[in-house]
């Protein structure tokens, strides 16, 4: 159960009215004159995100108005867990009645998603969040599966790396697997290369943190086969190609990925969905030593596709093709995998719209619907053919990088479509999995984007 959200209310529970613009006026004339003026008294025009206190007898607060652009907005209730004072709070009884499923739903989740807080290496006093009741028609099983997955998404993603290493992703792997009954096989170190991960193994041998290939399986073998992969470089320094001090400063969140993974799979695991999960995560770090793969390097992977290194600092795409081609033997009925993979993506469209790139139209239509529908928004991109000939090589099958810079999460996502069956639908998602400022309900430092999408469309697809 959520802490901020409350199975009843309790002794001083305050009421919340939230209120858009266009329905502020109806609600001051259903109200006693006093209260009215003092809502103008006050200045509260129900902007959104604003708030108003109203009094109550011995000064209490009787009840807090707040400004939403629409009463089914995610956001609409986000901010107030941490900016009211702690307590018990529910929403006005008219108001509750009136939301459908959905819209309390909504409201209920951002007010989850606005109680996350990352304080693991914080000293100071912790402040309690404020409470909700739970709205009456919300459906307390999906607002629990995406907050609970999305706080072990965040809390992966905000963890520094002398914490959070190929080990420690692979423990996160681990305990999900013991609380959903799943199997894990972990493939560390030198063993890649006897099980034929070689992509894997080249790029994290240079750290004394072993590279490893997580790999999480559960349901019913005779569901349909629903595989998702993320790219775990736990830190990238670039490698050889080493990132100036500004690049490397965030490079705690590429494996942002892998968190995206495990928390769809906890997701999918946690609804019961009737498929066959696998979760694969290449887990590494991108670091230097005398071993570290070089610049024009050819490395073998697991589909036997040569590849020559243009780049260390393309490292991500690397370990993805050898997961991608192990999830690609299996013929699975979906295929998504999640990489904070090319600043590219980050300079065509910003820090909040996913990349998605797909060999199947269905597929990014459903996609694309199901990020419009639960306020998780995606831009498709391309896989435009003429860029693949950027990534020939002299020397080897493929090369990991292009010579012009341009396109660059495009002739990415080219790079990873040569891992992945024609009649395999696959999606690849370029997230950036972090927020860069605060907004409410979405604190600055690790964020889903693009979780809640792609859960939508599994559940759809075979729940």
């Amino acid at each position: 159960m959520l802490a901020t959200l409350l199975a009843t209310a309790g002794t001083g529970t305050v009421t919340i009215t939230p209120l858009t613009k266009a329905g502020l006026s109806g609600w001051l004339e259903s109200q006693p004159p006093s209260a009215a003026a003092w809502v103008k008294a006050v200045n509260f025009t129900a902007e959104a995100g604003s708030t108003a206190f109203l009094p109550g007898e011995g000064g209490a607060v009787a009840r807090v108005l707040v400004g939403v652009s629409a009463l089914d907005d995610l956001w609409g209730l986000a901010g107030l867990p941490g900016s009211l004072p702690p307590g018990s709070y529910r929403l006005d009884e008219q108001t509750d009645a009136a939301l459908d499923g959905r819209a309390a739903t909504r409201l209920a989740l951002g007010w989850a998603l606005g109680s996350y807080r990352f304080d693991r290496y914080k000293k100071a006093e912790k402040k309690s969040f404020a409470g909700l009741v739970w709205p009456k028609h919300a459906d307390q099983g999906a607002v629990q599966r995406t907050a609970t997955a999305t706080y072990l998404l965040r809390d992966l993603v905000n963890t520094p790396a002398n914490d959070l290493g190929p080990a420690e992703l692979a423990n996160a792997a681990s305990a999900l697997a013991e609380e959903f009954e799943a199997a894990l096989d972990v493939i560390v170190g030198d063993d890649l290369l006897d099980r034929d991960y070689p992509a894997v193994h080249a790029v994290g041998r240079a750290s004394p943190r072993e590279p490893r290939l997580i790999d999480l399986r559960w349901g019913n073998p005779d569901h349909p086969k629903v595989t998702i992969v993320g790219k775990g470089v736990c830190f990238d320094s670039g490698g050889l190609d080493i990132k100036p001090s500004s690049g490397m400063l965030l490079m705690k969140k590429d494996m942002g990925g892998a968190a995206h993974a495990l928390a769809l799979g906890r997701m999918v695991m946690m609804a019961g969905l009737p498929v066959r999960l696998r979760v694969l995560v290449p887990a590494v770090e991108n670091v230097i030593s005398g071993n570290a793969f070089k610049p024009m390097d050819v490395l073998k992977t697991r589909k036997g596709l040569t590849v020559e290194v243009g780049n260390t600092d393309a490292e991500g795409r690397l370990i993805l093709c050898d997961a991608l081609a192990e999830a690609d033997s299996e013929k699975p009925a979906l295929l998504i995998d999640f990489a904070t993979l090319t600043g590219a993506a980050r300079v065509a469209l910003g820090p909040e719209l996913p990349a998605l790139f797909s060999n199947s139209d269905a597929l990014a239509d459903d996609l694309l619907a199901a990020g419009q529908e639960h306020n998780d928004p995606l831009w498709r991109l391309p896989l435009w053919a003429p860029y693949r000939k950027g990534l020939d090589s002299k020397v080897a099958d493929i090369n990991n990088v292009t010579t012009n810079g341009m396109a660059g999460a495009i002739t990415a996502g080219l790079f990873l479509q040569e891992f992945v069956s024609k009649d395999t639908p696959w999606a690849h998602l370029d997230t950036f999995a972090w927020n860069s400022a605060s907004r409410p309900g979405r604190p600055e430092g690790g964020e889903a984007l693009g979780l809640r999408a792609a859960y939508a469309v599994i559940a759809k697809r075979f729940g």
